[in-house]
């Protein structure tokens, strides 16, 4: 038996989907265990494109078992969607997607809700997606919230959601200006959602149990990075759950000491989407390679992301609070046309070096990185799957990364497609 939590490391991004599709077909189950539809995991299989945002990752393959857990944030109209796109494309799911009763609902109001604040923010944005997501998880804090079992229950939800209403329809009538939202409408449309997902929604809790207690192989597929997470990430520039393996655990309904093995996704290099601090961004030529050469632009809102060098402060504090025991290194072919390449190792500020990432967010604002220079290689490694194969200076960036990072190197990404990867070392 294994439980393998994939997580990224970085601000998102990293590339988990592929990695989560690369794995699959070694293990019984596929488990989402956080975020909601503001994730966008892409995988490309031959010509075929796939970008997930609820549905787990694991799902091209045929047979395999996906559970969407109990910590994941759900937007029944979405899912759906979602659904009706991969049915179209020849992909049911019935009989293999299963659905945890216990997991939270995205309601129009979230999403409106969403809008309204990020907009009173002005230029200190989150950057947020505004698919509801953090009003969501608010609303499950504070013990509001509306779980997928109350939506197949039509008097059930009825009386969750106008128990909601009354305080929400006044901040958005009120505050926000905007129009309140009719529980009649939204009524009829999520007993419409409902018809459609309630064969999906099982007791996940205990195919989860029964698999674990067979010994069967399981994945937990984490959505956002790390450095996004709501404890430990940049707050408050982060997602609203929390996004470390522990936080998956939580979210299949594992407990951690379940865990035997923990692959941290890591991009060659760093991006971030929306707002917050990012010492290592590159506003010049380097960062415009970058993001055309990896097509940097988020798969759920088209937003270009920001490029920069590979930061191994912010990426050691990932790997500790995940407990990563080996690395998966996506995109590292975008590099290949780079006569040179920096890696940040340290930060600096106001003349003192720090090796350790600060959870001062003014601090974190004004450091400046500390860079080792490396040669670029200026050689393919697109499509490469013999490590053999890869030129020397490829082969030193890869060896320095994991020197720095104090961590082994399992899996190498060298492509957008399933077969474009290496495997240095057997996960299973």
């Amino acid at each position: 038996m294994a439980v393998v939590a994939i997580v990224g490391v970085q601000w998102g991004d990293e590339g988990k989907g592929k990695i989560v599709d690369l794995l699959t077909p070694q293990v019984q189950w596929v488990i989402r265990c956080q975020g909601g539809a503001n994730a966008g995991h892409t995988i490309v299989v031959g010509d075929e494109k796939y970008v997930f945002h609820q549905i787990p990752s694991g799902v091209l393959h045929p047979g395999i078992r996906c559970i969407i857990g109990a910590g994941v944030v759900i937007d029944p109209e979405s899912l759906v969607a979602e659904l009706q796109q991969l049915k179209a494309r020849g992909i049911d799911l019935r009989g293999r997607l299963f659905i945890s009763p216990k997991a939270h609902v995205t309601l129009p109001y979230h999403r409106l809700l969403d809008a309204g604040r990020e907009a009173r923010r002005g230029g200190r944005k989150i950057g947020t997606t505004g698919r509801g997501i953090g009003p969501t998880y608010t609303d499950k804090a504070a013990r509001s919230g509306v779980r997928m079992q109350d939506v197949l229950s039509p008097s059930q939800f009825r009386e969750r959601l106008e128990a909601n209403l009354p305080e929400n329809n006044f901040l958005l009538r009120d505050f926000f200006h905007q129009a309140p939202v009719d529980p009649e409408t939204v009524c009829e449309a999520y007993a419409g959602y409902a018809d459609t997902l309630r064969d999906f929604v099982q007791d996940t809790d205990v195919m989860v149990r029964e698999a674990i207690r067979k010994g069967e192989h399981l994945l937990l597929e984490g959505a956002q990075g790390s450095l996004l997470d709501l404890d430990h990430g940049t707050y408050p520039y982060v997602t609203s759950s929390n996004t470390n393996s522990s936080g998956l655990c939580s979210g299949a309904g594992i407990a951690p000491t379940r865990l035997t093995h923990v692959i941290g996704v890591v991009k060659a290099y760093a991006t971030r989407v929306g707002m917050g601090p990012f010492p290592t961004e590159l506003q010049n030529s380097n960062g415009k390679i970058l993001q055309e050469r990896g097509q940097e632009f988020g798969a759920t809102t088209g937003r270009v992301r920001r490029c920069g060098w590979f930061d191994a402060v912010s990426a050691r504090s990932s790997l500790w609070h995940n407990g990563v025991t080996s690395l998966a290194l996506t995109k590292l072919d975008v590099l290949d046309t780079l006569p040179s390449l920096s890696l940040c190792t340290a930060y600096r500020y106001r003349g003192e070096v720090l090796k350790d990432m600060p959870s001062d967010l003014t601090v974190l604002q004004e450091a400046e990185p500390i860079y080792e220079e490396l040669p670029g290689w200026q050689a393919p490694t697109a499509g490469l799957t013999a490590y053999k194969d890869f030129p020397d200076a490829a082969k030193r960036y890869i060896d320095r990364l994991t020197a720095i990072m104090e961590s082994e190197v399992s899996i190498i990404s060298t492509g957008h497609g399933r077969e474009h990867a290496v495997v240095h070392n057997p996960i299973f």
